[in-house]
């Protein structure tokens, strides 16, 4: 294989005006509160820009040229591809949508009823690394690879398992947040150690592991096709380790300023009691 795709195969223009769709639905019914259950619910400048970077992150992932490369020519590619969309669309979206969105999906019955069970930390946490791990199984992706209908299918089910899995962290529900700061800063710990034997068997491989990438001809790169596999596995555990470090220092810094306003608080409540009881012991002289 050595043809470039047609433009279309590179850049997906479907997809692009399905993303750019969704932007504006976005920006006319939740971004401006016109929606029925926005109430006095603002949505911030920064939630905005956040949903909006998750939607541009998505079409970068799946419908750019970084698609095409990492299915035809570079695992590296794919593996750049997965870390997109699993890693960094999820928080973004997350962090742009809006409680009162969420509470208007969580009066359908069904839709409570997923969130309610695959938004367990556990059953998050689990999932989707098995599921991750599983798809980097040789004789699996050799088998995705050639089979677009359930490839397709697995990288939904990814995706909706990635969402699930950093729910719990940014929730959007204060009702549904099942875990305190410290607890999710332990939660992205165990997320961390669960994704790095799928990348280690990527790394340390010595011989070329998928058929996909064995004998194709790159007409653009000169990396060989094991050195581009070992790139791929590094890609993704680096990439996960900024992305789990970015999350962890946000957490943490979150759980300390909200500690120091709470000891400056009780600081406060306790100066003015004091001076309250010395103004009364004044009266009484």
């Amino acid at each position: 294989m050595s043809q470039i795709g047609g433009f279309f195969e590179l850049w997906n223009p479907v997809l692009l005006l399905v993303i750019v769709v969704v932007g504006y639905m976005y920006r006319r019914f939740v971004a401006k509160g016109k929606g029925n259950s926005a109430e006095n619910e603002t949505v911030s400048v920064s939630q905005q820009i956040s949903f909006y970077i998750g939607l541009a992150l998505f079409y970068i992932g799946q419908g750019s040229p970084i698609n095409y490369i990492g299915h035809h020519f570079l695992f590296s590619m794919h593996m750049l591809q997965q870390t997109i969309l699993y890693l960094i669309v999820p928080i973004c979206i997350w962090l742009g949508t809006p409680a009162w969105m969420m509470r208007s999906l969580m009066k359908i019955t069904i839709i409570r009823g997923i969130f309610s069970f695959f938004t367990r930390p556990l059953i998050a946490l689990f999932l989707f690394n098995m599921l991750f791990s599983i798809y980097h199984m040789p004789l699996v992706m050799d088998y995705l690879m050639i089979n677009d209908l359930s490839l397709f299918g697995y990288h939904t089910v990814l995706l909706f398992t990635a969402f699930m899995m950093w729910f719990p962290v940014f929730c959007p529900l204060p009702e549904m947040n099942r875990l305190n700061d410290l607890k999710k800063m332990a939660y992205i710990f165990g997320n961390g150690i669960l994704l790095t034997p799928a990348c280690a068997l990527i790394i340390f491989a010595d011989t070329i592991i998928y058929d996909m990438y064995a004998n194709v001809t790159v007409p653009f790169a000169h990396l060989s096709p094991l050195d581009d596999q070992q790139l791929g596995g590094v890609l993704m555990k680096i990439v996960q380790e900024v992305v789990y470090g970015a999350t962890l220092a946000y957490i943490f810094f979150r759980w300390y300023r909200r500690e120091r306003k709470e000891e400056d608080d009780m600081d406060l409540i306790e100066t003015q009691e004091g001076l309250n009881n010395q103004g009364g012991n004044w009266n009484r002289a």
